[in-house]
């Protein structure tokens, strides 16, 4: 045998160690390649997409172009001259704070312009950030609002389940809640009808008994404070706080002895004074530190119907309040988380006996102090009323269809000649179609044609909301007012070709008090060429006015219709024809432009507070029946 010869690895032949080193190199150099390859590469940026252009509509306002083929001829009606500018613009702010439901046609106490949202103490549809969230619970039907059995004794013994229970909501889960909330800054339900109640919330067809609302908020203050509640509650209210119930407040003694096992008080001022038709109760005393809030819970609600009332005052420790009240009792101020709006002090003082509570003093229950009021402020600028204006004209320089000029004042418009007068008294007569267009204009705007303005008013009455089977109905009548007017030019041979402002002003008078209130208010330009001697006609919403006694021997408390005044304005902001029930309405036109809706306003037509009920509206309720 041969001997074999050697490689490089013992027992591996040549070739193939060849073969395997040539392979390892090919794979070193690729490996190679790859690996220089990634760390040259340059790094992929994202690059966002090119904007969508969306379509845009052009919106093209029309316009209407009328020919001038008629001039006015001469009037004697008196002209005067008031700035548009006064006419008030009246924003409304979002509704951020309304959840669910809609806002339906309420009519009468509008609290917007063309909402038809009652404005009622209950609160308002829009949260303020800093008040009480209140929703309302129809406890005759359940969460899908079908009917169910319920009378006063098993609501009675719901709340008392409720409330003994630790204010545990599943409990009310089950009966029906209204899908829009208020937002309330106080709790200060003066003497009114139960079927307020489920209205405020935009449950029309609610009948008033068997139901609650509920509030819900936080309790702060700025500085350390030691306080109680005072409260009176027809036909049942209970507050808690942090928790705990504070207090509980019933119209009849029984009730609240079912209830001294969830809270009662041994206090020896306790149904002493009264407020409104019942015996107010105190709570226990409170204590707050500073700036450290406290869930707070109000519970109030109706059993049988008829009158309901719920007041919650606020008593600090220490302090003085004035014995103004007809029983003797202090008056407290009303417990607030804000300032109480305007617009809601004249709902509420317009049922508020005098002495009950105090709406403007006391705390204000938040996180910050309130800036003091100075009084007797800088009054704002009232405008002046409305005055005469000159309808000769100033001395201007008057040019003629051929180009010649002529210095003189208009004196007046005979037909279709223009009668000038110079600064050295002569008279001068031009004919009115050989004048400029410039000027023709400025005559047809000093002779404004004579107007026919008619008024009108239709009234219903409507039928009152089915009566509680458990309380006896109150004496009640609803009527439905709708305003309006017709303006006509009287002159039809030359018609006026200039836009006409119209507004109207309806105005009511309160039954039992010497105010007035403004109910309804209009406003829309129209041209009396584009009508060609036919009338134009400005109609209003339905207002609802309502007459009511507490009881059957009351005095009826309530709105009656009371004039109007209507105003034509021309495009210059001149006046030059209006028609009034009451000369003064126009007389102070210029302040009656600055009131809204409900507002009651005096015969200077400065804005003040609704007439409140007496002694003798009240009744002996509040003594008799409150034991």
């Amino acid at each position: 045998m041969g001997r074999r010869e050697k490689g490089v690895v013992k027992g591996a032949p040549s070739g193939l160690l060849i073969s395997l080193m040539v392979h390892a190199g090919a794979f070193l150099l690729a490996g190679l390649l790859v690996v220089f390859t990634v760390q040259q590469q340059k790094e992929q940026r994202f690059v966002p997409p090119k904007p969508v252009e969306k379509p845009k509509m052009k919106l093209k306002k029309p316009k209407v172009q009328i020919k001038k083929a008629a001039r006015p001829k001469s009037t004697s009606h008196i002209v005067t001259h008031v700035k548009r500018a006064n006419m008030p613009n009246i924003e409304l702010p979002e509704f951020s704070g309304v959840e669910g439901g809609s806002i339906g046609d309420i009519g009468g106490w509008g609290m917007f312009d063309g909402l038809g949202l009652e404005l009622t103490p209950f609160g308002e549809a829009i949260t303020t950030g800093s008040d009480l969230k209140g929703h309302f619970y129809d406890f005759k039907r359940d969460r899908s609002g079908h009917a169910i059995p319920m009378d006063p004794n098993q609501l009675e013994d719901l709340i008392h389940t409720y409330m003994k229970g630790g204010w545990n909501d599943y409990k009310l889960a089950r009966y029906y809640r209204a899908p829009r909330p208020l937002y309330s800054t106080t709790v200060c339900i003066p003497t009114v009808l139960s079927e307020i109640a489920p209205w405020a919330f935009g449950e029309m067809n609610t009948i008033g008994y068997c139901w609650a609302v509920l509030y819900e908020g936080e309790l702060v203050y700025p500085e350390d404070i030691t306080f109680r509640f005072w409260g009176v509650g027809d036909k049942f209210m209970g507050i808690q706080v942090d928790g705990e119930t504070v207090l509980f407040c019933a119209y009849r003694a029984r009730t609240r002895a079912y209830f001294s096992d969830v809270w009662d008080t041994k206090d020896p001022k306790d149904h002493t004074y009264y407020f409104a038709e019942a015996r107010a109760r105190p709570s226990d005393w409170i204590t707050l530190k500073a700036n450290e809030p406290k869930k707070i819970k109000i519970l109030l609600g109706d059993l049988d119907g008829g009158l309901v009332y719920h007041i919650v005052s606020v008593e600090v420790k220490g302090e003085k309040y004035p014995n103004t009240r007809a029983g003797g009792g202090p008056t407290f101020p009303v417990f607030r988380t804000s300032e109480i709006p305007r617009d809601v002090m004249d709902v509420i003082y317009s049922c508020l006996y005098p002495g009950d509570a105090c709406l403007t003093n006391g705390p204000i229950f938040r996180d910050f102090a309130s800036k003091p009021v100075v009084a007797g402020g800088k009054e704002e600028d009232v405008p002046p009323p409305p005055a005469l204006k000159d309808k000769t004209g100033n001395l201007r320089t008057w040019t003629m269809v051929d180009g010649k000029t002529v210095e003189g004042r208009l004196r007046t418009l005979l037909g279709s000649t223009v009668i000038l007068d110079s600064d050295r008294g002569k008279q001068q007569k031009l004919p009115l179609d050989q004048l400029s267009e410039e000027d023709r204009d400025y005559v047809e705007m000093l002779n404004p044609p004579a107007f026919d303005i008619n008024w009108s008013k239709t009234s219903n009455q409507v039928p009152n909301p089915p009566p509680s089977p458990y309380a006896g109905a109150r004496p009640l009548q609803l009527f439905d007012f709708q305003f309006g007017v017709d303006i006509k030019q009287t002159s039809t041979a030359n018609l006026y070709d200039e836009e006409v402002l119209v507004e109207y002003f309806a105005v009511g008078e309160e039954i039992d008090g010497n105010q007035y209130v403004l109910l309804d208010r209009k406003s829309a330009e129209f041209n009396p060429a584009e009508f060609k001697g036919k009338t134009f006609e400005l109609k209003g919403d339905n207002i609802r006015l309502r007459w009511m006694a507490y009881r059957p021997n009351n005095p009826v408390r309530g709105t009656k219709y009371g004039g109007y005044l209507v105003t034509l304005t021309d495009k210059e902001g001149d006046i030059i024809a209006y028609k009034a029930s009451h000369e003064f309405l126009f007389e102070n036109l210029n302040k009656l432009r600055g009131l809204r809706r409900n507002n009651c306003f005096n015969r200077e037509c400065d804005r003040v507070f609704p007439t409140q009920p007496t002694e003798d509206n009240r009744g002996n309720g509040a003594i008799n029946g409150a034991g």
